[in-house]
């Protein structure tokens, strides 16, 4: 039996922005980076790069892995779990992702360094750091406020300044940032957003779970051709907390 992978969601409205410059080009300064480094490699190395249902093997995305610091993402009482390969409660009734999904996902994207990608759903921002690691231009939306401000100050203070955040509605997308390369989603509408597919180049990939809250969810690759059209691909079966805010 497959397993079910749980996820974040996480929504927004209002605006925290930030200039994008070259890839990497974030501050290492700060001592998170050089902090639980060995407790990452283990999490890399045991609950991703080996995982026993689709292992993440992506050198870019366990690059990115080893170098997130996670415990700061992770609320002080949680912090001595942040290496676990689990979720983790961020308040607001919300979770930080497991690091295995927040990988699997970011590998299916198969990102370039100069795709624009949006998120949906900035949570507490680990999967935003994740994304600005492997790309130039990340574009977040978070629909709770205070998380959303939260993650921005962070990223901030990590030097991920090619993240922008903004607070608001998911289901609206960013439409004028778009059209964006990828997209990915970490809550589960019951159907896809016409905004988010409009939002997608042509020849551009969206990663969402998809389905109703307490039915089946699968996470659900699609991408879009030159000419506009769009395939659904169904990966494996997920349980994802459900989209928030209101469908156009």
């Amino acid at each position: 039996m497959r397993p079910l992978f749980f996820a974040t969601i996480l929504w927004l409205e209002g605006l925290l922005a930030f200039p994008a410059p070259g890839l990497h080009a974030q501050d290492r300064s700060h001592p998170g980076f050089s902090e639980r480094v060995e407790e990452r490699e283990l999490m890399v190395r045991t609950g991703i790069e080996n995982y026993p249902y689709q292992a993440v093997q992506d050198p870019q995305v366990l690059r990115a892995m080893r170098r997130v610091p996670r415990h700061l993402f992770v609320p002080a009482e949680y912090r001595d779990l942040a290496y676990r390969n689990t979720p983790l409660y961020i308040g607001y009734e919300q979770t930080i992702s497991q690091p295995f999904i927040v990988a699997h996902m970011s590998e299916l994207l198969e990102l370039e360094p100069d795709h624009r990608v949006l998120e949906i759903g900035t949570g507490s921002g680990y999967q935003s750091a994740v994304l600005g690691e492997l790309c130039k231009h990340v574009y977040t939306i978070e629909i709770v406020a205070p998380l959303g401000r939260k993650a921005a100050a962070l990223l901030k203070e990590l030097g991920y300044s090619q993240v922008r955040v903004r607070i608001g509605n998911g289901y609206e997308g960013w439409p004028e940032a778009a059209p964006f390369d990828r997209i990915i989603v970490t809550c589960a509408p019951e159907a896809i957003p016409q905004a988010l597919l409009d939002q997608l180049k042509p020849g551009g990939r969206m990663i969402i779970p998809v389905g109703r809250q307490y039915g089946t969810q699968y996470m659900v690759e699609v991408n879009k051709d030159i000419k506009g059209r769009t395939t659904q691909k169904r990966h494996y079966p997920v349980r994802f907390v459900p989209m928030t805010g209101e469908p156009e």
